[in-house]
């Protein structure tokens, strides 16, 4: 399935570019299409390069945390869950300890942890992978969680708002939180019903209720602060959160008289190997994602898009927010970079800056994330991991549609 992704990149980008030398007389897209492979080459590797140091941090944290019994801990936690997920992990595997934890992260928003803690977790699962260029069922289900974008404190996206001159940065807060539970719970269902899991044995049901327990009771408790004061608590919970983090691992550590700074240095050792491992894959996913958007093809949809819309009479209000849809599994940056173009555009409290915010912060960099997480195993063969991880894309998409719908025009 990749092959034939990262293939219609390419071949579309090129008819693309043929059109728009042909039909349109832009004779120097060639040039342009030549600087983008690159620029987006050169940016592969900086992406690469400036994980390094994150890496090598998170990466001996998490030895730290393995060597002392802390993932051992968290795992017990949730081991009836993921015995039930993920049967072929083996009980007493530090994955169950490494997922944990990157769920945490990627919920709290603290992005940069989580992806030395997913990386970490895929290595882990992969040791007990029996063929390892192909995707084993629990990294699958591991990788589609990760792209469903788990969030809870939206941090980034709000502080975007902010700075933009939203009167008002927190309204996204709960069509985001709303939009990315049904993302993940999508995302879970396809995998699932690929795997044949149970999602209707006990244990999985008593987690799943718990969760949303806890997520509606934060909901309540979030919607009883104003949006300044929301915005500060949700900035200054996440970073006390990584603080916790460091400083109780090197705290239970030394109770557990392990040689902290030891194993640190050990495990940052591996966050080099790993930064450099990834580069090809991003390199291949980036240059392809860049021709696709210099090329005129991705314009070209959301103008089709839109037509449609008006031809079936439906409110194509939304459709300048698009860009942010189309481009967040393929491109964070890209992504970014066109919810902060749409909100200075149409304004930072415009209905689709609104739109635009709430798809950043209910959808993940799906491609991204397949190529760091799978490109860091060397595995080739991701079986149906791409198309469960765009599945739970596209419910996102369309979720956060409908809630920014009802949260801003009612």
């Amino acid at each position: 399935m990749l092959n034939y992704i990262w293939a219609f990149f390419f071949v579309s980008a090129f008819i693309g570019a043929l059109y728009q030398a042909f039909f349109n007389g832009q004779l120097d897209i060639w040039q342009t299409m030549t600087e983008t492979m690159f620029s987006s080459s050169k940016s592969a590797f900086t992406i690469s390069l400036n994980l390094t140091g994150i890496l090598c941090f998170w990466l001996g944290m998490m030895k730290i945390a393995e060597k002392s019994g802390i993932t051992d801990f968290l795992a017990s936690i949730l081991y009836p869950l993921f015995r039930k997920i993920m049967p072929d992990v083996p009980k007493k595997s530090p994955a169950l300890g490494s997922i944990v934890m990157n769920i945490a992260a990627n919920v709290l928003g603290l992005d940069n942890a989580a992806t030395p803690m997913g990386i970490k977790a895929m290595e882990q699962l992969q040791v007990e992978n029996p063929n390892k260029k192909e995707a084993s069922n629990a990294q699958i289900l591991f990788m589609v969680i990760n792209s469903s974008s788990v969030t809870l404190v939206p941090i980034t996206i709000l502080m975007y708002r902010s700075e933009l001159g939203s009167t008002n940065p927190s309204l996204v807060f709960l069509p985001i939180l709303f939009a990315t539970c049904i993302s993940t719970l999508v995302g879970f269902l396809s995998v699932a019903m690929v795997q044949k899991i149970n999602i209707f044995n006990r244990i999985v049901l008593i987690y799943i209720s718990v969760f949303i327990t806890i997520i509606s009771l934060l909901c309540v408790g979030f919607s009883f602060l104003s949006a300044e004061v929301r915005n500060a608590v949700a900035s200054d919970f996440g970073n006390f959160i990584i603080g916790l983090i460091v400083c109780g691992f090197i705290i239970f550590g030394l109770f557990r008289k392990v040689k902290v700074y030891d194993e640190f240095i050990e495990g940052a050792k591996d966050g080099f190997n790993i930064a450099i491992s990834i580069i090809p894959y991003l390199v291949a996913m980036l240059v392809g994602i860049a021709l696709f958007r210099t090329s005129g093809v991705m314009e070209a949809i959301i103008i089709g898009v839109k037509e449609l819309c008006l031809l079936l009479n439906i409110n194509a209000d939304f459709v300048p927010a698009l860009p942010t849809a189309l481009l967040k599994p393929l491109s964070g940056s890209g992504a970014r970079a066109m919810m902060i173009e749409t909100m200075q555009t149409y304004g930072a409290d415009s209905f689709p800056a609104f739109v635009s915010a709430v798809v950043q912060g209910s959808t993940e960099t799906t491609f991204y994330v397949l190529a760091v997480y799978f490109g860091a195993v060397k595995i080739s063969n991701t079986r149906h991991a791409l198309p469960c991880a765009l599945l739970a894309d596209f419910a996102g998409i369309v979720s956060a549609i409908l809630f920014s719908y009802w949260f801003y025009i009612g």
